[in-house]
């Protein structure tokens, strides 16, 4: 019997080892659309392909780079209702913190409660792992900037630079070419737009892609006209 006979159960690992539906939940993630994220010395750049299937779509609906804490926030690939559900635990957990210790909740808190969420998902009876990677970023109470990837199966990681969704290994590849370690934030924002659009696919224009950065420790989401600006000075 192989490991197909164990794929329709979540709890059950299969003879090799493996729980096939969080390998499935990988390859949703895999399927989505591009991101990326890289931590400079002086804050965090996230960047996202945000391209839609039809141009009548109003893009100003469209929101996957996300606010979680004045210092923190997500960007994903995958499964986009399966992204809201984790930002709005993830908001309900940093106003629960805030609330109770009356401090923002740490990026490091944060990324540990919504990975432990994730991990909960791949253990329980009548439910199905989260179809979405994320990419956090933010400030730890220091003001060092921090970047982590929080995967399906609950497992986190820091990163000085990373990409997920498609097209994830050739942006991982320009990133490990381009990162330096004294790299400063408005450099980052240049790499970030270099690296996505190597894989585009068409032009990539102020409406059909989203960054967030902290800088000084405040996290916020790019205008367009913002993103535009960066996109004239890299052509």
């Amino acid at each position: 019997m192989g490991d197909s006979a164990y794929s329709f159960s979540l709890t059950t690992f299969s003879r090799t080892g493996k729980l096939l539906q969080i390998e499935y939940a990988l390859n949703a993630v895999a399927n989505g659309r591009t991101s990326l994220g890289i931590a400079t010395k002086d804050g965090v750049v996230i960047a996202t392909d945000k391209k839609l299937s039809s141009p009548l779509v109003d893009t100003d609906h469209v929101h996957k780079v996300e606010k979680i804490t004045p210092s923190c926030g997500f960007v994903f690939s995958g499964v986009g209702p399966d992204y809201r559900v984790l930002v709005r635990k993830a908001r309900k957990s940093s106003q629960a913190y805030l609330r109770h210790y009356g401090e923002a909740q740490p990026v490091s808190q944060l990324v540990k409660q919504t990975a432990g969420i994730m991990q909960e998902y791949t253990q329980s009876g009548g439910v199905r792992p989260f179809g979405v990677s994320l990419l956090v970023a933010g400030a730890d109470a220091d003001g060092t900037p921090r970047l982590y990837q929080v995967d399906p199966s609950g497992a986190y990681f820091g990163w000085k630079a990373t990409a997920i969704g498609k097209n994830y290994v050739n942006a991982k590849n320009f990133l490990e070419k381009r990162y330096q370690d004294d790299m400063e934030l408005e450099d980052g924002i240049h790499t970030a737009l270099l690296t996505l659009r190597e894989g585009f696919e068409g032009e990539m224009t102020s409406q059909n892609i989203e960054v967030g950065v902290v800088r000084n420790g405040v996290f916020s989401v790019l205008t367009p006209s913002q993103i535009q600006d960066y996109l004239d000075e890299a052509n």
